[in-house]
C-alpha cells in the first residue's frame, strides 16, 4: 500500500474514532436529558393532577375524576395514570401499549430508556383518601433520540466526505516531492539521471530531495567517468588524436578482421593516401598549419567514404592515411578515389601554405584472400605509379583471381538485384549466439541473408548489401528478408529470439518504418521476440530515427540491438539514451584478445563495466578459440557468437 493511501486510511480512522466517540457521547448525554425530562414531567403531572384531584375525591365524586385523568392521559404523553385507595387498590387508571413509531425496533433495543414514573397524595380534607401514579411514555424521548442520532451521523457523514476529499488533496499536494523521488529512483533503476529542479518547502522533504538529487548527480557522474575511461582507452590505444581517425593498430586489427576467409566471400580495397611536402609547411607556416591540413584531409576523407559499411580509416604516419573498404565493388573505389583526389586537390586553392601537388592516391582492389602485408605492397605500388603519372593523380590497380562476380559493372548489379528483390529469393542463413557461461544456452539467433548469382554460388549480405544502399534499394531488401522472419516459428530456428540485421538508413523511409510497426503489432501474440541489429557505423548517422524506432519496438515487446560495436570512434554517451537490448564487440578487438595484459582486453572490459551499468548486455562475435572464450568469461561477457560455436547454416 502506497504512502499516500496509508495516510489518508489512518486519518479515515482517526476521524472514525472521533465519530463513534462523540456519537455514543451525544447519545448517552442526549438519553440521560431525555430521561431527566421525563421523569421531572411525571413528577410534575402527578403533582399537580394529584391536587387538582383531591377535592373531586373528598366530594366522592368519581366520573370528575375520570374526566380529569382523561384529559391528561390523551395528550399522549403518559403511558399510565392511576388513581389507586389507602390500601393501594386501582379505583379507575388509564394505560396504553408502548408503541414507537418511525424508530428502528433495533434501536429501541439497543438504547433502552428507563420509563420514569411519579407518585402524589390525593387528600380529602387532612385525610389520606388515595394516591395518583403516573408514568411517562418514552416514545417521544425515542423518536427525539433517534432523530438526533441520525442528525449528528449525517454530520459526521458529510464531515468525513469533506475530510476525505480535501484531506486526500492536501496529501496528495504534500506527497508530491516524494512521487518525485520515488519516480527519481525508478529511473536511477532504468540508467536514467533526473534531477528535480523544484525542491518543497516541508524542511524533512527538502532534506530527502536535496539528498536524491545529489546521488542521481554522483551516479550520473560515475557513469561518464566511467565511459570516458572506456573513451579514453579505446582513443589512446586505437585512433589518432590529431585528425581522430583511427591509427596504425586499429588498422591492422579491422584488416584482419575484413580479410578473415571464414565469414563468407572476401572482396574490398585498399587505398593509400599521400599528402606531400608536410614537413616543409611545417617548417616554414609551423606545425598549426600542418595540423590543420592533417585535419582537413581527415574530413574530406571521411565524408567521401560515409556511405560505405565497415569502412576503416586511419592515419598511419606523417601525411599518409589508409582507408580499407571490405565488401565494395571495383568501379566505387574508383569513384571515391578521384572524388578524393579532386577534394583534396582544392586544399591548394584554400590553403596559401599548400603545394598545387597536394596529394597522391595508390589503391587496389582485391577478391581473394590478401594478407595485410599483399595490401600495402600493391596500395604501395599503385602509389609509385600514381607519381609517375604526374601531380595529384590517383591510381587503382586489382589483386585478383577474376571471379565473375567481382568483374560486374554497377549497372549489371543494379539489374540483377533488381531482379532478385522482385522474386524476393533471398535465401536465409542462421548463427547461434549463445550464454558465455552456459554454451548449451542461446539467447538468439542471427538471420543472415544471402543470394544466389549462379548454381553454386552463394553471395554473402557483405556483398550486395553496401552495393543495395548505393543504389537505394536497401530498403526493400530489408523488407523482404523481415518479411520472411515474420513467417519463421521458434521451433524452425529453436530459440524464441530472433536478431535481423536492418540498415538505419531504411528508417529514413516512412513506409518501411510504418509496415514493420504494423506487422508487429499484428503480431504481438507470438512467442518470437525479434531484436533489430544496427551496425553502429550506420546507426550514430541516424540516431534521432532509431530512437524513435527503438522506442516503438520496446513498447511492442521487441528490442534492437548494435552490431560492430566500437568500429566507430563515437562516444559511448548515446547508449543511455538509446537503451539497446545488446552491443556487439566488433571482431577486431576480440581477435586482438590474446592475454591479460592487452589492451583489448582492457577495453573489453571498459566496455562491460559502462554497458551493465545501463543494464545493456554485451556480445562478443568472432570467438574462434578457447582462449578467447576463458579471457572474454572472465571479463563478464554475457554471450559469445563465432565460429567456435556455430557455423552459419541455412534455415
Amino acid at each position: 500500500m502506497t504512502l499516500y493511501r496509508q495516510l489518508l486510511f489512518f486519518t479515515l480512522i482517526l476521524f472514525f474514532v472521533l465519530f463513534i466517540g462523540i456519537w455514543v457521547e451525544k447519545l448517552q448525554s442526549t438519553r440521560s436529558f431525555l430521561i431527566d425530562q421525563l421523569e421531572s414531567h411525571a413528577q410534575d403531572t402527578a403533582t399537580s393532577l394529584g391536587l387538582s384531584l383531591s377535592p373531586v375525591i373528598a366530594a366522592n365524586d368519581l366520573p370528575t375524576a375520570e374526566t380529569m385523568m382523561n384529559a391528561v392521559y390523551d395528550r399522549g404523553y403518559y403511558r399510565i395514570i392511576s388513581l389507586r385507595d389507602v390500601e393501594g387498590k386501582v379505583i379507575t387508571e388509564r394505560v396504553q401499549d408502548v408503541q414507537i413509531a418511525g424508530v428502528p425496533s433495533v434501536f429501541v433495543q439497543l438504547v433502552p430508556i428507563r420509563a420514569p414514573s411519579a407518585e402524589s397524595l390525593i387528600m380529602a380534607g387532612w385525610a389520606h383518601a388515595g394516591t395518583l401514579f403516573v408514568e411517562s411514555h418514552p416514545g417521544f424521548a425515542y423518536r427525539t433520540l433517534w432523530e438526533t442520532v441520525v442528525k449528528v451521523s449525517i454530520y459526521f457523514l458529510i464531515t468525513g466526505s469533506l475530510v476525505l476529499i480535501f484531506g486526500g488533496l492536501g496529501l496528495r499536494m504534500l506527497l508530491r516531492p516524494l512521487k518525485r523521488v520515488e519516480l527519481q529512483a525508478e529511473a536511477i533503476c532504468r540508467k536514467e539521471y533526473k534531477v528535480q529542479k523544484y525542491l518543497p518547502r516541508t524542511r524533512e522533504l527538502r532534506r530527502v530531495v536535496d539528498s536524491m538529487n545529489r546521488m542521481t548527480t554522483r551516479v550520473r557522474d560515475m557513469f561518464d567517468e566511467q565511459a570516458q575511461i572506456a573513451e579514453r582507452l579505446r582513443r589512446n590505444a586505437y585512433s589518432d588524436q590529431l585528425t581522430g581517425l583511427g591509427n596504425r593498430r586499429y588498422l591492422n586489427g579491422q584488416v584482419e578482421a575484413g580479410l578473415d576467409v571464414s565469414q563468407g566471400t572476401v572482396n574490398g580495397a585498399f587505398m593509400i593516401v599521400q599528402l606531400h611536402d608536410l614537413q616543409k609547411i611545417n617548417e616554414e607556416k609551423g606545425f598549426g598549419t600542418g595540423d590543420e591540413i592533417l585535419k582537413k584531409a581527415a574530413g574530406i576523407i571521411r565524408s567521401e567514404t560515409t556511405l560505405i559499411n565497415n569502412v576503416a580509416l586511419a592515419r598511419v604516419t606523417g601525411g599518409d592515411f589508409a582507408v580499407f573498404m571490405p565488401e565494395v565493388s571495383p568501379d566505387d573505389v574508383h569513384e571515391i578515389a578521384e572524388s578524393l583526389s579532386n577534394k583534396l586537390t582544392r586544399l591548394a586553392v584554400e590553403d596559401v601554405g599548400v603545394s598545387d601537388n597536394v596529394a597522391h592516391i595508390g589503391g587496389v582492389t582485391y577478391d581473394l584472400s590478401p594478407t595485410l602485408a599483399q595490401l600495402y605492397a600493391e596500395a604501395d605500388t599503385a602509389l609509385r605509379a600514381a607519381y609517375q603519372q604526374g601531380p595529384n593523380k590517383w591510381v587503382v590497380t586489382e589483386l585478383t583471381e577474376t571471379s565473375a562476380a567481382q568483374v560486374k559493372g554497377k549497372n549489371w548489379w543494379k539489374e540483377t538485384l533488381g531482379n532478385i528483390l522482385d522474386k524476393k529469393d533471398i535465401i536465409l542463413f542462421g548463427q547461434t549466439v549463445v550464454a558465455c557461461s552456459d554454451r548449451t544456452k542461446i539467447i538468439h539467433k542471427e538471420l543472415l541473408s544471402r543470394i544466389t548469382l549462379a548454381p553454386g554460388e552463394i553471395v554473402s549480405a557483405g556483398v550486395f548489401v553496401p552495393l543495395a544502399e548505393r543504389m537505394r534499394m536497401v530498403s526493400r531488401l530489408d523488407r523482404i528478408v523481415l518479411e520472411k522472419a515474420l513467417q519463421l516459428h521458434s521451433d524452425q530456428v529453436g530459440t524464441d529470439s530472433i536478431a535481423v540485421n536492418v540498415s538505419a538508413s531504411s528508417l529514413n523511409d516512412p513506409e518501411f518504418q510504418t509496415w514493420i510497426l504494423s506487422e508487429l503489432a499484428t503480431k504481438s501474440d507470438s512467442s518470437i521476440q525479434f531484436v533489430f541489429e544496427f551496425a553502429e557505423f550506420t546507426a550514430v548517422q541516424y540516431m534521432d530515427v532509431l530512437k524513435g524506432f527503438s522506442r516503438e519496438v520496446q513498447r511492442l515487446g521487441h528490442a534492437v540491438g548494435l552490431d560492430h560495436f566500437g568500429q566507430s570512434f563515437t562516444n559511448f554517451g548515446y547508449l543511455r539514451s538509446l537503451r539497446p537490448e545488446y552491443v556487439k564487440i566488433d571482431r577486431a578487438f576480440t581477435n586482438e584478445l590474446i592475454h591479460e595484459q592487452s589492451d583489448s582486453h582492457f577495453f573489453i572490459g571498459s566496455l562491460c563495466g559502462v554497458a551493465h551499468s545501463l543494464g545493456v548486455k554485451v556480445v562478443a562475435e568472432g570467438v574462434e578459440q578457447e582462449a578467447q572464450l576463458e579471457l572474454l568469461k572472465e571479463l563478464n561477457i554475457d554471450a559469445i557468437q563465432g565460429y567456435l560455436i556455430d557455423e552459419p547454416k541455412p534455415l
